[in-house]
């Protein structure tokens, strides 16, 4: 079987055209092992920094976390599920926080509504960013969520909400075989079941 970043893409669009970044976006697990240079991760970073925010709170922070260091075992350790199996090859992981509060002009304190929302949106920057220098990218849910933030030590007031897994292409064989026919870009449910007009 050939390696992730080669498998064909039967996605098309509902009501199109559009842009070929997003059929052609997906998450495979499939990775090498191998390192990244941190310049490589830091272009990542980058796309996440102009991603639009609310107020331009940019209210997104990121660990990061290179194989090879002490923060990359930490996660690892920290993974659930089927996770534990396959990020294990990952080049690095990128632990996805937000702000939870924001300070206005008077001082006041208030909770930062839309951070969670503004987060995804550089998330979504990240991924794509990832895509087109050929990289897996690969965000989870499944990690240890009570035990992961005090380990990174993440502050009061910061909010831990993903892992993503970065790294090189891998041989797809590698994983469990009842895993690798989940390495081709998957369906979505048709665009008319996530829409409504006016109201619910």
């Amino acid at each position: 079987m050939t390696s992730s970043a080669a498998t064909p893409n039967p996605r098309t669009p509902d009501f199109g055209p559009i842009d070929p970044q997003f059929l052609r976006r997906h998450s495979p697990r499939a990775m090498s092992g191998a390192p990244l240079p941190r310049a490589e991760l830091m272009r990542l970073m980058e796309a996440a920094r102009w991603a639009p925010s609310s107020g331009n709170g940019q209210p997104w922070r990121f660990v990061l976390c290179e194989r090879g260091g002490p923060g990359f075992d930490v996660v690892l350790a920290n993974l659930e599920g089927f996770n534990t199996v396959w990020a294990k090859q990952a080049a690095a992981f990128v632990v996805v926080c937000y702000e939870t509060t924001r300070v206005d002009s008077k001082g006041e304190v208030h909770p930062r509504r839309t951070g969670a929302f503004d987060t995804g949106a550089a998330w979504m920057s990240m991924a794509l960013q990832g895509k087109s220098m050929g990289l897996v990218m690969h965000g989870m849910e499944g990690f240890d969520h009570d035990a992961l933030p005090p380990l990174l030590k993440v502050p009061e007031g910061i909010a831990v909400i993903a892992v993503v897994a970065v790294g090189l292409p891998g041989d797809v064989e590698d994983l469990p075989k009842d895993k690798q026919a989940g390495e081709v870009p998957n369906q979505r449910r048709p665009t008319s079941e996530s829409v409504v007009f006016d109201t619910f």
